[in-house]
């Protein structure tokens, strides 16, 4: 699952080669990627109390959630998850959630507070909060409704 959002990831973010078949393709697998995402997302917050970076379903989250970066990215898929019923709220509980999972543990979530002395640690929750930021910030892009809900 992890290399099929990996593959969807490279192909959504090379916008010059994508048809307008496949963005009508992409626009309905969107429906199926954010609703993947609203069932999956608390996985992530199980890698914060966890010493178990390698968790499935937590690196199928991370991966959904930079898959629908990338399609919010992009005009055609935006308005359509803009409109996504949950996908917002989702997102910003989830952001809560990862604040206070990181001020209670050693906060994998965000690169400032991953490195420890001169190296610094390849966890696949890394950026988790920036992506998700990321997410609300496009979710809210030029849409008054979602804005007032944030």
């Amino acid at each position: 699952r992890v290399t099929l959002l990996e593959l969807m990831m490279v192909k959504v973010s090379d916008k010059n080669s994508v048809t307008s078949e496949e963005m009508i393709v992409f626009v309905r697998h969107a429906d199926f990627l954010a609703v993947c995402f609203q069932e999956t997302c608390g996985a992530v917050l199980k890698l914060a109390a966890a010493a178990d970076a390698e968790d499935e379903e937590a690196l199928v989250t991370i991966r959904l959630l930079d898959v629908l970066c990338e399609m919010t990215s992009n005009n055609s898929q935006l308005e359509h998850l803009q409109a996504f019923p949950g996908l917002l709220e989702t997102a910003v509980d989830t952001l809560r959630l990862t604040h206070l999972a990181g001020k209670q543990a050693v906060n994998i979530f965000t690169t400032t507070h991953a490195v420890t002395g001169q190296e610094e640690i390849s966890h696949p929750a890394v950026g988790f909060k920036s992506h998700l930021i990321r997410l609300i910030g496009n979710l809210c892009y030029k849409n008054k409704e979602n804005q007032d809900k944030v």
